[in-house]
């Protein structure tokens, strides 16, 4: 499988993704940081790949997404943007139902 089928089937394969750099308890950066926080107050769960132990992710996500900077949040399938995006939508209230609609549901018998 080539790297963009890779890309294709891991955005696809989760309802909220986010490729960053590091990991949620230990980001690299600080956008990433921030995404992860912004994530955090929406309270569901989320998938993330981390792009510094994946070069080949890293070197082809931009191709993919038509965005050339991480961290890059995915959601049912469509890119929702990057650190700037994430927090006015977060600021604003447009962010936490796109992710509420997209999150899982738990299965209360767990």
């Amino acid at each position: 499988m080539d790297i963009i089928e890779t890309i294709k089937d891991q955005v696809t394969s989760n309802p909220i993704l986010l490729y960053m750099k590091g990991s949620p308890d230990a980001p690299q950066c600080g956008f990433s940081a921030q995404v992860v926080q912004v994530m955090m107050a929406c309270g569901e769960r989320f998938a993330y790949i981390d792009i510094l132990s994946n070069p080949e992710i890293r070197a082809n996500l931009p191709q993919f997404s038509d965005w050339p900077t991480f961290p890059q949040l995915f959601v049912e399938g469509e890119l929702i943007g990057g650190c700037d995006i994430i927090v006015e939508m977060h600021e604003s209230g447009e962010l936490l139902p796109i992710i509420k609609a997209a999150s899982p549901e738990e299965d209360d018998a767990q």
